[in-house]
């Protein structure tokens, strides 16, 4: 027994011995295990912890240069002139005369020529697509290409509703631009603005779409693109691209510092645009299809437990001996479809109706007193509207 312990104990003290000695030795010589591994061919293997790739995420262009470049070859400087007449007035020299009648005519009348600045967007081989309310009346129309070329240009045709109009240019080896597909843009897209603001010539500003389907004019069936994009003096007609350099709708008008508002511009979007187009350059004008009658919300009951506006349109005025009052349509009724549509609300019923042509005969459903009906009318021509929003742009 006292054999054994001694054994044990010898042991012992050389295995503290051992492990004092490599304690020694590794910290003098940190690497010699690893050398002594490598020299007898023994591999250490570690196994690192696996490491997770960084989260990714979309990023946009830092550049938009590739876009501009595409597109700006398309927009165009507009000057329009025109003769106005104007009468030379002489002030009172009495403070009294002059707050009562202003001045008294002083000569004969004067013709002073007035230039409009605007933009404009090729898009198809020799017609230009820009804003009516750039060339209305004007005299004489230059087009400034973006290749330094002057053309001069005539009114194809033009329509006060959605603010456009098309003309001409004898010109050859003309840029279009390339146009969007179908599929609308969405609130925060990037868009650019290119135009010619203040006569600065070829000037881009960016923004976003801030909202989309805005409705300017509660008796119109357009609807235009909200944008915070800088939008100037010039810069109507001008173009609306998106990041691919294709345009999506042609910019018309700004509500400036004057109503205390900044960065709200508007735009017509481009498919809007390209009807207005096709039917200017087949016919000369727009024609838009009529029902007769205005329309609002249909109302719902506080305590209802439904959203404020249901779908549908509720008839709130019928024009005599229009092509509703034919057709038997009352005021308050609910209309639920027109055609083979079903209508969302008003805006929706009158871009409806405006795209058939007039002498269509449309079938008409809705609600009246809570009970169902049906009944065909035949859409006559819309009549001229004059637009109510003023434009800046």
């Amino acid at each position: 027994m006292k054999h054994a312990a001694g054994t044990l104990a010898f042991i012992a003290r050389f295995v503290v011995l051992g492990l004092a000695a490599a304690f020694i030795i590794s910290l003098v010589w940190p690497n010699v295990g690893n050398r002594l591994r490598e020299h007898f061919g023994v591999v250490h293997t570690t196994t690192e912890p696996a490491s997770t790739p960084a989260p990714t995420r979309a990023s946009g262009p830092v550049s938009y240069a590739d876009a501009v470049a595409k597109a700006a070859p398309s927009v165009v400087n507009i000057y329009a002139n025109k003769m106005v007449t104007e009468q030379a007035v002489q002030m009172y020299t009495d403070p009294v005369l002059q707050r009562l009648f202003g001045g008294r005519p002083a000569g004969p009348a004067y013709k002073r020529r007035e230039q409009s600045l605007g933009s404009g967007v090729i898009v198809q081989q020799g017609y230009v697509l820009t804003n009516n309310h750039v060339i209305a009346n004007a005299d004489d129309i230059q087009v400034l290409l973006y290749d330094g070329r002057v053309a001069k240009a005539t009114v194809v045709g033009a329509d006060q509703e959605t603010d456009l109009a098309v003309l001409r240019i004898d010109a050859g080896n003309l840029p279009v631009i390339h146009i969007a597909d179908q599929r609308p843009g969405r609130t925060g897209d990037v868009v650019l603005a290119i135009g010619n603001p203040l006569g600065l010539n070829q000037t881009v500003t960016m923004g976003i779409i801030s909202a989309i389907g805005r409705q300017l004019n509660t008796s119109s069936p357009e609807d235009f693109i909200q944008t915070d994009a800088a939008i100037n003096l010039g810069n109507s007609g001008g173009a609306l691209v998106n990041t691919d350099g294709e345009l999506v709708g042609i910019n018309t008008l700004l509500i400036g510092k004057a109503a205390n508002a900044e960065g709200i511009s508007f735009a017509i979007p481009v498919a809007s645009a390209k009807r207005v187009l096709d039917q200017i350059i087949d016919s000369g004008h727009v024609v838009r299809g009529w029902m007769g009658a205005d329309y609002t919300f249909v109302p719902v009951a506080a305590d209802s437990g439904l959203p404020a506006a249901a779908r549908g349109a509720q008839v709130t005025d019928i024009y005599p001996g229009g092509p509703a009052a034919q057709a038997g349509i009352q005021p308050h009724d609910i209309l639920l479809r027109i055609g083979s549509e079903d209508i969302v609300d008003p805006a929706d019923l009158r871009r409806h109706e405006a795209a058939f042509k007039p002498g269509s005969k449309v079938e008409v459903s809705g609600l009246r007193n809570g009970a169902p009906f049906h009944t065909e009318v035949i859409l006559a021509q819309r009549p001229p509207m004059t637009p109510t929003a003023s434009l800046d742009g």
